[in-house]
């Protein structure tokens, strides 16, 4: 692209030379020529070797390289990145894989030996990478990505655009058990379904279970990190963000907008309002409705509170410092 089609589809401002061919993305340290890279803060000194720069919209200092000034550099970069990337097949080996006659396949982007189940349908576009294990009755709508080694159990719904890494599991049978009078666990039926809407991502590694008599679903636009457990009757809302390490137990619900940091515990049946950030490593108990703002610790608290009794704990030594000293005068 040409540093003005650039500025075009930003809708951005450029200032030097439009007719710079630009072919790729680059750290701004490493860029050099036909690379664009951006500068996040308008106070950076740089000497780039780049052939464009993204910069903020308050960037004063004068470069060599041509500027494409925005609100957001670093949005613009992600989107510049996602425009100029070329497209490759990855997946040949369709005369290696396992199709039921009853599959709907309209992808000649199958991996070697994948199998894919009864009545199943996979959408124009799709990628289904070596090794993947797609059972019956699922439905992959159109451009979504399937990383090798995932499995797909029986009657999940995933929507288009989405990508799943390598070695995820969805619509496993969830955890779910009663116990009887002797003691004995007894698997409480797991028959529901996963339903993932459009734009989703899912990282290497994780595992989204089956609802038990309904559904689990996962909502349009949610990115959910490598190693996540989502169980079953989990309802995640839209553009929630899910760190690594992160679980979330039965029949909770997170709405819409959530940021959820990396080995946060999430308790069944609770309930995370719309627009919620919850910090690394924090508790929430079961039955907790969690209310609009910051929340950490654990229990998770609302930030100010942990932030509080945190400094509590840390002035405890000298707390007991100053009782020693007060103890000895009384003597």
């Amino acid at each position: 692209m040409k540093t003005r089609e650039i500025a075009e589809f930003l809708s951005a401002e450029l200032i030097g030379d439009g007719d710079v061919d630009i072919t790729a993305v680059a750290a701004i340290a490493t860029a050099n020529v036909g690379e664009i890279a951006f500068v996040e803060k308008a106070d950076i000194i740089i000497s780039p070797a780049a052939d464009c720069l993204i910069v903020p919209a308050d960037f004063t200092a004068n470069t060599a390289s041509p500027q494409i000034r925005v609100k957001d550099p670093k949005l613009a970069f992600s989107l510049v990145a996602k425009k100029l990337k070329k497209y490759e097949r990855r997946y040949f080996g369709k005369e290696h894989s396992i199709i039921a006659e009853s599959a709907d396949v309209r992808t000649v982007e199958i991996g070697a030996f994948a199998t894919i189940g009864e009545n199943s349908f996979i959408g124009e576009g799709c990628e289904i990478g070596d090794g993947v294990r797609i059972g019956k009755n699922v439905i992959i709508k159109r451009f979504t990505v399937i990383h090798p080694n995932c499995v797909i159990y029986e009657n999940v719904q995933i929507g288009s655009n989405c990508v799943v890494h390598a070695g995820t599991v969805i619509g496993a049978e969830g955890f779910g058990y009663v116990r009887d009078e002797n003691g004995e666990y007894h698997q409480f039926p797991q028959i529901g379904n996963v339903v993932i809407e459009d734009h989703v991502e899912i990282g290497a590694n994780s595992c989204v279970d089956r609802g038990s008599l309904g559904e689990t679903r996962i909502g349009e636009g949610t990115k959910i990190d490598n190693l996540v457990q989502i169980a079953h009757n989990v309802q995640i809302g839209k553009r929630v963000v899910i760190a690594a390490m992160s679980g979330v137990s039965g029949s909770s619900v997170i709405e819409d907008d959530v940021v959820i940091a990396g080995q946060v515990g999430i308790a069944d049946h609770v309930t995370i309002r719309k627009g919620v950030t919850i910090g690394a490593k924090s508790a929430i108990f079961p039955g907790k409705v969690v209310g609009p703002g910051v929340w950490a610790g654990v229990p998770a608290q609302p930030i100010g509170e942990y932030k509080r009794q945190h400094a509590h704990l840390k002035g405890l030594g000298r707390l007991k410092t100053e009782v020693k000293e007060l103890k000895k005068k009384m003597d």
